[in-house]
Order: structure tokens, then sequence, then C-alpha cells
């Protein structure tokens, strides 16, 4: 039976409405779901997933299981957040990043937000009409974000593959001051490629924010997902932060944002902060009464107790030490397929994997993954990281088309069913 035309009458009552993109997750998952994949089902490698195993780790702190709710908790929580829990915030970033420094975090530093996209975006509703810098890859939900707040001009900065997406502090000074950078964007340790800017060079890069007047953005998501840190290192510099480096917490521009979801491995609490100058602060924390209003009050509380430092030390070595496992597993069993690696992950717990030298019917990155779903395996094409606000990069295939990330977020016992089922896709392939 064919299907009615549509309605033109309906579809003109709808013009005032835009089509928004998927990000490369939603994607992912909605082409799994057309498949059998859902939230409980059964047999599936969610290797696409950005999401950390959440259950019980060895040596982690117990699951916090129950939240109390108080009197107070019913009513809304101030939009910049709990005043104990911005409290909390700042001890915890002087604490490990800032002992003997004079300039030191305050709550009026802290805005505490209802997730990470949400900081992400009050962060970019603060910025002025600038040139805001943004690196190739990195994350895929930056391209909406990028593109709905017109007030800035997004310029791409481009990382070459052959170089394992190195870019030292002289480049970094020479795109400032060439392109006239008035701010950057970018997830430190790098989500998909796992490029990792630290010590010297990430206080080098700090110092050039200071020095041009560049606000740096910065996406601290899986700061404690570190993989190049010296193991005898104390753990808390086995933590990368910006934060280490800021000279004056109210004058040099830098701007932090992480949350529960990832370093304490709590995507559902949606608990997230944004750390930086008061004035900039007092600017993100404006821009949540009208973008989003504030957090859940209950899951502040209960995250006062999760920033406590001994619980963020264990949780953190029980994170390196099991999911550094995972990713060595991952990395060796990728290799062994043929995936080779521009730059093994220094941090995050994703892989980049370059299909390039995979059977030519699987090397482009949508065609493996379509092959992986076949065997109830999720990962996500690499063009979703190729960053493009408002599409202005027309007809034009992306750098990332034979490149692919794979989480090592899930269990042990998924990744190896999912190596073995990749292996099939390989061998049926050549």
């Amino acid at each position: 039976m064919k299907s009615s035309p549509p309605d033109p009458t309906e579809l003109s009552t709808l013009a005032a409405f835009r089509e928004v993109p998927r990000t490369g997750v939603i994607y992912v998952s909605v082409e799994a779901g057309k498949r059998g994949f859902g939230r409980d089902a059964e047999g599936w490698c969610n290797l696409g997933q950005g999401q950390p195993e959440t259950g019980e780790l060895e040596g982690a702190p117990p699951r916090l299981r129950q939240i109390p709710i108080e009197p107070s908790d019913l009513e809304y929580a101030p939009v910049p957040g709990l005043n104990a829990l911005r409290d909390a915030i700042a001890e915890m970033y002087n604490r490990l990043f800032r002992r003997g420094m004079p300039s030191r975090y305050t709550r009026e530093n802290v805005a505490v937000c209802g997730g990470g996209r949400v900081g992400i975006m009050r962060a970019c509703a603060a910025i002025a009409p600038v040139h805001l810098g943004h690196f190739l890859p990195d994350y895929t939900a930056y391209e909406e974000l990028l593109d709905v707040f017109r007030r800035f001009q997004p310029i791409p900065i481009l990382l070459d593959p052959n170089a394992g997406y190195e870019f030292d502090s002289k480049s970094l000074h020479r795109e400032v001051l060439g392109r006239g950078l008035g701010a950057i964007l970018m997830s430190n340790a790098c989500n998909p490629t796992g490029k990792l800017v630290h010590g010297d060079q990430l206080a080098a890069w700090i110092g050039i924010a200071r020095q041009l007047g560049c606000a740096m953005l910065m996406d601290e998501f899986y700061s404690h997902y570190i993989w190049n840190a010296p193991a005898d290192a104390p753990l808390s510099e086995r933590i990368v932060s910006a934060a280490r480096y800021v000279e004056d917490v109210n004058r040099d521009p830098v701007v932090i944002i992480d949350g529960l979801t990832k370093n304490w491995r709590y995507p559902g609490f949606r608990v997230s902060w944004v750390v930086g100058p008061k004035r900039v602060i007092d600017s993100v924390s404006s821009a949540g009464s009208f973008l989003d209003g504030g957090g859940s009050a209950p899951m502040q509380r209960a995250t006062i107790d999760l920033l406590q430092h001994e619980h963020v030390l264990a949780e953190t070595a029980a994170i390196q030490k099991t999911f550094g496992a995972k990713r060595d597993r991952l990395v060796s069993g990728l290799r062994a397929l043929g995936v080779r690696f521009d730059r093994e992950p220094e941090g995050t717990f994703y892989c980049w994997g370059d299909l390039s030298q995979l059977p030519p019917s699987i090397r482009d990155g949508e065609a493996f993954f379509q092959a992986a779903l076949e065997k109830q395996v999720i990962c996500v094409p690499g063009r979703f990281f190729d960053v493009n606000p408002g599409k202005r990069r027309l007809g034009r295939p992306s750098r990332f088309r034979n490149h692919v990330r794979f989480s090592f977020g899930p269990e042990m016992s998924v990744i190896d069913q999912a190596l073995e089922r990749l292996g099939e896709v390989v061998k049926e392939a050549n």
C-alpha cells in the first residue's frame, strides 16, 4: 500500500523549525535501534557510547545508591549552584593543583550546571563576539553548539594525523596571532584521539593565553583517564588540569568544564561545573538563568561527599587500573585485526582507529560501522568528529572518513566479545 504524500499545508505550518542534525552517538544508537538495540537489549557490544562502566571497581569507593531529599531540595536550587557544593569544588581544585599558590579558587570561581553539555553551553554563551578556535578532530557535540551561538565566529584549526595530531606552543602562538583568536574550545584529553596536552606544554599554552588574552575553554571531562604518566608519580599528578598552571584565578583567561559524568562514573547524575575567573562565572551563572535554570538540588547535595580528597584519589586510582587494562586490550586487539593508530590514546577511554589498511569494502568508517552493526557491535564513524559548524564545508569528504572511534568504556568482557566479532567482520571482508 502506497503511503500518502505529505500534506503541503502541514509542512508549511512547520516552516519555522529547522532539522537539528544528530550527534555521532545519537546517530549510531538510532541505527543500532533499527536492529534491536536498546537499553536492556542483550547481546550487544556498545563501543560507541561515550559512557564508562558505572558499577563497582576494585579499589574504588562504594557506589552511591541512595540520595536523601531535604525539605529545601523541593525548591529551586540557586542557578550558580549550592554554595556547599561550590565550596567543595573550589577546595578540590586548590588541594589537587594549587598547593602553596597565593591565588586560590573560592565559590565565586565556580558555577554548577546540569550536565556536561550544559556547562559547555553556558561557557560559550558567555563568550564575546570573537574568533573562537576549535581543533579538528574534536568532540562531536561542539558542531551544533558552535553554530547555535552566532555571536562568535568558529575558526577550525587542523591537526595532522601524520604528525600524531601534535600541536606545539609555537603553533598555538602563531594561530592565535595570525587568526586573531579571542578564545579556543578544546577537550583535553581529546575526544576522540586521546591526545593529551600536559606538563610543560600545557603550562606554555596557558602562558600564551595569559600573554595574548586568548580565553582557553578547557573541557576536562577525561582528565582522570591518563595513560602516559610515570608509574611512580603521585596520584594527584596523574590527573591533568589547566588549573595547575593558572597564576591568578581571577585574571588568567582559563575556564575549566568538568563533572561527574566520566571522572566519577556517574553520567546519570547530570552534575557538572565551570571553574574560572569570578567575572566569567558571573556571566556563566547569568546565562544559566535563561538557558537551563540551574541543576538538581538533591544531586548537587549528594555530590559533595564524592569530591572529598581521599574519595577522589581512590576513584581515580581504580579508574586508571581498570581502564588502563582495557585500553591495552582494545589497542592490541584492534591492531591485530589491521586497525592502525595515528597516535595511541594518552587519555580518555577511546581508541581512534585508522581503517585504511583493512580490506577495501570496510576501509570507510560508515561501511565498517554498518558491517559491525550486523555483528551487534557499535562504534562511531570518524566523520562525526570533523567538527563543521553550520555545515560550511559543503561537498567535501571528511578527512576522517577512514577513521572510527572505539570506546573501552564497557566492561572487559564486552571488549573481548567485540574484538571477536570484529575479527569476523574483517575475515568476511577479505
